[in-house]
């Protein structure tokens, strides 16, 4: 087995360019995994990892899931892909018509593509055509949240400035208005949760006034900008945006691609605050993470200004995969998983055993700004690489600190024991690296 895994990890480094991976990480040799269980993933020397970080947020219901598995061998021996242009097969029609029931404020229309940047672009598209085939083509600029990550094709980046990500790519970027970002565990206005009066929301109300004739649409995470570092805002945020919005008849776009499926406690994050964007991106979790895929979800009353008739206003937008029938298939029977065993509900649940025990951290050194909303539990750690290299090492927990940001996105079928097992692993992390650190 040694042998087979260097030469897995031969061919891997003359071979494979790693997503977000430094290419002296990839050069050292990465573990290779063969095959998931449960919340955990195992590679080639049988070492058994906790996927603390649900494989970037999208495998919610752990690995293998036996339901979700089958529903994807049984699609793949009857209709491997079927183009969606011009034609139509069960799996999409079935499962755009469950996506719909998830959400109220009227009918919906969903398209399908295979990312969440691709659920984003199609998004931003929308908006654009939707002035344009209503004859209000100036309306043609977006706003977003300063720190902002909504995917990493080009206009995604756009919406969605990192620096640290995106710098080579500034200049080919069009403009976006960017508000200043929310985020309660650092809030330097230092207000109490219960009076606060949302001061974070004047550099967006700022905006929105100034440029409310052409704003085309404003994009957010809700509740929880993820690589920015798990900032997490209040839901009255939100509330007092959708309304500035509505007041000036100016579409919202919720990217719930990281937020959504109940990681939050709710199917989607935006529900806390009790509003009803016009255009919602879905992706990572809707096949429990098993293979791509993505929506982005409209209006009815968006969608039917798109009609070719008397003017071909068609969306002339697709993507190959667009609603492949497999990825459809696992869809599906994911939806069918949370609802059998109350995935949403029990997410909550163990949201309050994570804040419990994350809350447990607070007074260590090093540590600061702790927050929780569901299953995402984050923190600031000086030492945060070191508490990652010390997890993998000495307890076989995988994270992927975010600069300083050290977090948590367990599986949403975690047991409450298995959260607390985490955390104390990651406490005697911080504990560890803060000693080492001290040592002369």
């Amino acid at each position: 087995m040694a042998h087979l895994l260097s030469k897995y990890q031969l061919l891997d480094r003359n071979s494979v360019w790693h997503p977000y991976t430094k290419h002296s990480s990839a050069s050292a040799g990465l573990p290779v995994i063969v095959r998931g269980a449960g919340p955990y993933l195992y590679d080639m020397d049988g070492h058994r990892y906790l996927d603390a970080v649900s494989s970037w947020w999208a495998c919610s219901l752990g690995h293998g899931n036996a339901r979700v598995v089958e529903a994807i061998r049984k699609q793949a021996g009857m209709l491997q892909h079927s183009i969606l242009g011009n034609l139509s097969h069960p799996c999409a029609v079935e499962l755009a018509s469950k996506i719909v029931t998830l959400f109220t404020g009227g009918p919906r229309h969903v398209l399908f593509a295979s990312d969440g940047s691709s659920a984003v672009e199609a998004a931003l598209k929308i908006a654009l055509q939707y002035w344009h085939n209503i004859g209000r083509s100036e309306r043609c600029k977006f706003a977003s949240l300063r720190d902002a990550y909504h995917g990493d094709t080009l206009g995604a980046v756009s919406v969605g400035y990192l620096p640290e990500f995106h710098k080579p790519f500034k200049r080919s970027l069009f403009e976006v208005f960017q508000a200043d970002s929310p985020c309660c565990a650092s809030c330097h206005l230092a207000s109490n949760t219960k009076t606060c009066s949302v001061e974070c929301f004047d550099s967006m109300q700022s905006i929105i006034t100034q440029h409310r004739r052409e704003l085309a649409a404003v994009i957010v995470e809700p509740l929880c900008q993820g690589a920015a570092g798990m900032r997490i805002y209040s839901p009255k945020y939100l509330r007092k945006l959708a309304a500035l919005c509505r007041k000036h008849d100016i579409l919202l776009i919720a990217d719930e691609i990281a937020v959504g499926m109940g990681r939050t406690g709710r199917m989607f994050a935006f529900q806390h605050a009790g509003i009803d964007p016009d255009i919602v991106c879905i992706g990572k979790a809707l096949s429990a993470g098993y293979l791509p895929i993505s929506a982005t979800i409209v209006k009815k009353a968006i969608h039917d200004t798109f009609s070719d008739l008397p003017v071909d206003n068609t969306f002339y937008h697709g993507h190959t995969f667009s609603g492949n029938p497999i990825a459809c298939a696992a869809a599906i029977e994911t939806l069918a998983v949370y609802e059998k065993e109350n995935i949403v509900e029990n997410a909550a649940r163990l949201g309050e055993t994570l804040a419990d025990e994350m809350n447990q951290l607070t007074g260590l050194p090093g540590v600061s700004g702790i927050r929780c909303l569901g299953m995402i539990g984050a923190f600031e750690a000086q030492n945060a690489r070191q508490i990652r290299d010390r997890l993998l090492v000495h307890d076989r927990i995988l994270i992927r600190p975010l600069g300083n940001t050290v977090y948590l996105m367990l599986p949403l079928t975690v047991t409450p024991d298995l959260i607390r097992t985490t955390v104390k692993a990651l406490r005697k992390a911080i504990m560890a690296t803060n000693a080492k650190a001290c040592q002369p």
